[in-house]
């Protein structure tokens, strides 16, 4: 099995944490060059040092907001300046919990901004260089919400149907030039995004957090969250010339708990 990405350069957002930080630093063990994408470049310079550089690599990062739009169009313009990208790795935390018919109409825009609208913004801007090179990678870390919305995340549900229908689109429109598009769907993973929904599950309903974590483990076939790394050994294998085949896919990776098939 060729997992190789010896030469191939990848761009994983959100890395300076969690999912994308974990995804990061599995694409470097496999060879890639990693660009890292985040806000703080406090945190990124501290994960760069963690990349492995056994094969040569080189490693480096941008610094993005994804409320400035033009401002991310720019960034990404210039480092395309310097190389084009083989992986993409869209990744970014998600919108506050709370009940769908809680929601404002600016809590919807402001979601779609920074989820559908930046996924769609870094793969139209990358997806030249793939054509050129044959070789494509965009991977979306999304949501089992995809497949069955979760209760209390009204406006993440609504956004990342959206994203999985875009997703799903344009992975018929660039599969002829070797490039997939596939979704990764983490179910409940250590991140400090789980800790918060945690955080607001126990105060609404009244319990302990310890509690609530353990009710919200009951419905884990596994028993257990999910570890960053477990979720990133997915978007590895996804942006290897071994899953070459493979697009057009939502992906859950959730110990089971998905009730569906």
């Amino acid at each position: 099995m060729n997992l190789t990405l010896t030469g191939k350069n990848a761009l994983v957002c959100g890395s300076s944490k969690g999912i994308g930080k974990a995804s990061a630093i599995e694409l470097a063990l496999l060879g890639a060059n990693v660009t890292l994408v985040a806000r703080s470049e406090e945190k990124l310079k501290s994960v760069l040092q963690e990349l492995d550089k056994s094969k040569g690599q080189n490693h480096d990062y941008l610094i993005i907001d994804y409320a400035d739009l033009a401002g991310l169009q720019s960034t990404i313009a210039e480092a395309l300046q310097r190389k084009n990208f083989h992986i993409l790795v869209n990744n970014t935390g998600g919108p506050p919990a709370g009940p769908v018919l809680d929601a404002k109409p600016d809590a919807f825009l402001q979601a779609y901004s920074n989820h559908l609208i930046c996924n769609h913004l870094m793969a139209t801007m990358l997806v030249d260089g793939m054509k050129k090179d044959n070789y494509g990678r965009i991977i979306n870390i999304v949501s089992t919400s995809v497949k069955q919305p979760l209760d209390g995340l009204g406006v993440s549900n609504t956004t990342r149907a959206a994203v999985a229908g875009w997703a799903k689109t344009l992975s018929n429109e660039v599969a002829r030039f070797g490039i997939t598009v596939n979704n990764v769907l983490p179910g409940a993973t250590r991140t400090e995004r789980l800790e918060e929904i945690i955080a607001g599950g126990s105060v609404k309903k009244g319990i302990e957090t310890e509690a609530y974590e353990n009710d919200m483990k009951k419905e884990i076939p596994m028993g257990r969250f999910g570890e960053p790394s477990e979720i990133a050994a997915v978007v590895a294998f996804l942006a290897a010339p071994a899953a070459a085949y493979l697009t057009g896919m939502s992906i859950a990776v959730d110990g089971g708990r998905t009730k569906g098939l």
